[in-house]
């Protein structure tokens, strides 16, 4: 079924452009942008997507829009992305909303919740519970507009020096994190870290933390994680599926031609389903190599999440009796979130957890 809705999604989106490329022909501007992407190059899935989407745009519009990719760093440091956006230094980024919670925690809701949606709940939500309309709503403050362009699906706890056996274990424990699981973690008593992907690896060698978690073994094994960690724990409960998105400046956006707008929206759908598919395909291998190359797989024991899961409410209700974006969303979510996993209990997890007894059995 997940298959069946990227190749939907993709099928869409190109259906849109070819439809929108007779008019192009006839008479268009010829434009040209930069975007801005959070992460470096050497991850090529979750950077990977913002190139798909280019490409997707200069083949739509015969060339005639060309958008042109920059890693972190090459015009802004990774986590001021969405920044060079608002300003109209780029005019636009890929990026994780979350990583702006310093200027409110309701940034991180739009990339994930700690407990909150897998990946699929979270496109669902965004298309169909009305989480783009909050997001674009909030994001005016900030003068863009996002588009869903990506999505980790679940990722994985992360990697640690020592083992994790009990809640004690947390505390005064130096993690890189990002986004709201920060806040979290400071509850349980560990010192949170936010580093962009770039600077994780040197701080975690030279013990200026403990332990990091990033997206899943495929970009773990080129970071190179498991030769300074040996530790890998999951499930990242904290990033049931962790969506990325295209953030364009709202004059930028509002300028364009309602056509190409249209090409737009449907190459960050192109994007979107492009670097989940990736992952899901790329994922099983690399976890497979880490094994071999040492790593320890470890659940997170069932007192550590209880704990995270009541550190995750209370932090989510006492941030929501202050902020009112965030309560907004926070109870959109929620609300999509309970009927969600109601119908996930009655197909789709009696489903996923047959077949993983069965896969044995050939």
């Amino acid at each position: 079924m997940k298959r069946r809705q990227f190749l939907g999604a993709a099928s869409a989106g190109l259906a849109a452009a070819a439809i929108a490329k007779p008019a192009i022909a006839q008479s268009a501007p010829e434009l040209k942008w930069r975007l801005t992407s959070s992460f470096p190059k050497s991850l090529d899935t979750i950077y990977g997507a913002a190139e798909v989407f280019a490409k997707t745009v200069a083949e739509a519009t015969d060339n005639k829009f060309q958008i042109q990719v920059f890693a972190a760093g090459e015009i802004v440091p990774g986590l001021q992305a969405a920044d060079a956006v608002t300003n109209g230094t780029v005019e636009m980024c890929h990026t994780a909303s979350y990583y702006y919670v310093g200027k409110d925690p309701t940034f991180a809701l739009f990339t994930a919740q700690p407990f909150g949606l897998n990946s699929r709940m979270q496109t669902s939500w965004m298309h169909f519970g009305g989480a783009l309309d909050l997001a674009n709503e909030f994001y005016k403050k900030y003068n863009y507009i996002a588009l869903p362009a990506g999505n980790t699906g679940t990722q994985m706890g992360g990697w640690f020096r020592k083992e994790i056996k009990t809640v004690d274990d947390i505390k005064g424990l130096k993690f890189r994190t990002a986004g709201f699981n920060g806040q979290i973690f400071s509850k349980m008593g560990a010192v949170p870290q936010q580093l962009a992907g770039g600077d994780i690896y040197p701080a975690l060698e030279k013990g200026t933390i403990d332990a990091v978690e990033w997206v899943g073994p495929y970009d773990d094994e080129k970071l190179g994680f498991v030769k300074v960690a040996k530790y890998y724990y999951y499930p990242g409960w904290w990033e049931g599926g962790a969506m990325l998105h295209n953030f364009i400046n709202l004059d930028k956006w509002n300028a364009l031609p309602k056509n190409y707008q249209a090409i737009v929206r449907a190459a960050s759908e192109q994007a979107h389903t492009w670097m989940q598919a990736k992952y899901d395909a790329v994922n099983p291998q690399a976890v497979k190599r880490l094994v071999a190359s040492g790593a320890q797989l470890r659940p997170f024991p069932q007192p550590v999440m209880e704990a995270s899961y009541k550190a995750a409410t209370d932090t989510y209700n006492e941030v929501g009796a202050k902020n009112a974006d965030f309560k907004k969303v926070y109870d959109s979510m929620v609300a999509f979130r309970g009927d969600a996993y109601l119908w996930w209990q009655v197909a789709e997890l009696g489903f996923d957890a047959f077949m993983v007894r069965m896969r044995s059995h050939g």
